[in-house]
Formats: structure tokens, C-alpha cells, sequence
């Protein structure tokens, strides 16, 4: 892995990985494995900004994890751990927390969003970028992959590392984003206007990772379209059938203006029923290997336990530059 830029992506283990995660985030994590020095992490202190269940967020870990690893992510080439095995998450968060202003994690738009209404919304949930950012940081990333909808996250990690390194003298990497230009936001199939998302209470929203055959080919034939048959691509007029074919392109490697061409004049129930099919056939291969996980989880314990040995080797150098840089502990004795 020498010579590579590394890459930090983490994901928070809150609920079923849907069709939506896996083609926004995880496949292009296991297709950069080759491209980037890659670190993953199972970013399980963030899911605490939200009222949970410490067993369920325990089994929900090892469940992300499996599916990980399921996937594609390769252990002999690139660093899989939970966040929360790795103290020095929360000691640098603090850190950059000195340096973070209320102003800017004020005008965050997911805290603006998940705290609307709610006067009970914990400080973590306000404090959630400064730790992202430490996560980043930790690590000397370069490339931070990630969805639109995260650009403004990076935004703050660059600013916190750049005054960091002006005030204490040269630490960090000042990270880019990299989003990709397709499958970054893979919509709900009940609402094209919303992300496919977790949690939406209605589990027709998503296709989820684990679902059989015949449960994939039903939530596609619901799937909401328009008052057209045209299959064409147009995000604004057309928006839930453009979604359709982001998936169907995204998982056959077929461009859109090869399936618009093939679809021409035959409707949506054809175009439908395609799509059902090469769903099951792409995440065929991922549910056996999860299945195999499933039953042997000793395996995904010790990935993790040896994963994290090499993300505390890293994050311990790196914090004992942090610490020196800004003048905590003790001098060495002459």
C-alpha cells in the first residue's frame, strides 16, 4: 500500500445496509481498494447522538461488519475496525473542538435538520462534525470519500486542520473529498425526492442487502414511476424512473443511454422486471458470503480486533505529535 494516497470512509452501524449504501458508498470502497491506502471503520461513537439499544448497537456492529467484509473489503489490503476501539478518536476530537467555532458546527445542515423541533437533542448530535473530523484527521487521509451530502462535514475537517496547523505549526493532511458523480444518492423507491434511508418507516423505501428474491421483485414492481411509459432519464421531470435507471446501470454496467435504447417503446413493466433480475443476480454473490459470515462470527471478531491493532499503532504516533505540538502532558525528564 506504500506509495497510495489513503482514503478514510467510516459507517455508522445503525440498522439494515440497503441497495442505497452499498452502490453510494461501500462498492466504491471495495472498487478503491486497489486505488487508495484504505482505512474503514464501523463509526459506532456517532450512532450515540441518537437514542439506541447497547445490545442491539453491539449486534448491529458485527452485522455492518459482515457486510463489509461480504462485500468485497480485503483485510490483507486495507485497515476494518470499530471507531470505538480506538481511544484517540475522542481525545483529538476534543482537541479540534478547542478549535471548531459554534458558528460553524451551528450552521451544519444535518444538525439544522435532526435537532428541527427538538429541544431535548443532545450535545453529541451538535458535536458530531468535530468528531468526524478527528476520525479523518487521525489518520493523515487524503481522500475522503463520500456522498453530497457530506461535502459540508469535509468543508469544516479541511478549515479545523488548516487552523490547527497554522496555530500549532504543520500536523495534518488537509483532506479533499471525493465524491463520485453516480450513486452518491440513490433515492427512496416509494418518494424519488427522498434519499433511500434507513430510517424511513416504510420498508418498501429501500431494498435491503439481505432481502430474498422474491421480496426484491415485489418492492421493484411497486416501485412508484410516473404517469408516462417513457423510460428516459431526466432528473427533473422524471425523477423516479432516472432513479431506476441509476440502479440498473450502476449494478449491470450498462450506460443510461444503452438502456433507454433498449427499453424504447416496451413500457415500464419490462424495464421493471429486468431490473428485479440483475438486482438478485449482483447481490446474489454478497448474501452467500454474508450467510457464511453470519454463522461463523468469531471470523469477523478478530478481523476487527486485528484491524484495530493496526489503526492504534497509526492513531497513537500520531497523537503523541498532536500532544507535543500543543503542549499537553509532562516534559521528558533529562
Amino acid at each position: 500500500m506504500a506509495g497510495k494516497p489513503r482514503a478514510f470512509s467510516g459507517i455508522q452501524p445503525t440498522g439494515g445496509i440497503h441497495l442505497g449504501n452499498y452502490l453510494g458508498a461501500i462498492r466504491n470502497w471495495v472498487l478503491q481498494q486497489d486505488q487508495y491506502d484504505n482505512i474503514f471503520s464501523i463509526v459506532d461513537l456517532h450512532a450515540m447522538t441518537i437514542p439506541y439499544d447497547p445490545r442491539e448497537l453491539r449486534q448491529r456492529t458485527l452485522e455492518v461488519a459482515s457486510v463489509l467484509l461480504a462485500a468485497g473489503i480485503d483485510p490483507d489490503r486495507s485497515i476494518l475496525f470499530v471507531q470505538s476501539d480506538v481511544r484517540e478518536h475522542t481525545e483529538l476530537c476534543w482537541i479540534l473542538g478547542t478549535l471548531a467555532t459554534f458558528g460553524e458546527l451551528r450552521r451544519m445542515t444535518q444538525f439544522k435538520e435532526k435537532s428541527k423541533g427538538n429541544e431535548r437533542v443532545g450535545a453529541g448530535l451538535f458535536f458530531y462534525p468535530v468528531l468526524q473530523a478527528a476520525d479523518i484527521l487521525l489518520y493523515d487521509a487524503a481522500v475522503v470519500p463520500v456522498g453530497e451530502d457530506q461535502k459540508q462535514h469535509i468543508e469544516l475537517t479541511r478549515d479545523v486542520a488548516i487552523r490547527f496547523n497554522n496555530t500549532f505549526g504543520e500536523t495534518f493532511v488537509v483532506p479533499e473529498p471525493d465524491i463520485k458523480p453516480a450513486g452518491a444518492r440513490i433515492m427512496s423507491l416509494t418518494d424519488p425526492l427522498k434519499k433511500m434511508s434507513k430510517s424511513d418507516p416504510d420498508p418498501d423505501s429501500r431494498i435491503e442487502l439481505r432481502d430474498p428474491p422474491e421480496v426484491i421483485r415485489r418492492k421493484i414492481r411497486k416501485a412508484v414511476t410516473d404517469s408516462e411509459t417513457v423510460i428516459r432519464y431526466d432528473e427533473e421531470r422524471k425523477p423516479a424512473i432516472s432513479n431506476l435507471l441509476t440502479i440498473y446501470s450502476l449494478l449491470s454496467g450498462i450506460p443510461i443511454p444503452e438502456l433507454e435504447e433498449r427499453y424504447a417503446g416496451k413500457g415500464y413493466g419490462q424495464f421493471k422486471q429486468d431490473l428485479a433480475e440483475v438486482i438478485i443476480q449482483a447481490l446474489a454473490p454478497i448474501q452467500q458470503r454474508l450467510e457464511e459470515l453470519v454463522a461463523q462470527p468469531g471470523i469477523v471478531i478478530r478481523t476487527l480486533q486485528e484491524g484495530a491493532a493496526k489503526a492504534r499503532e497509526l492513531a497513537s504516533a500520531k497523537m503523541a505529535v498532536v500532544r507535543e505540538r500543543c503542549g499537553l502532558g509532562l516534559p521528558p525528564l533529562d
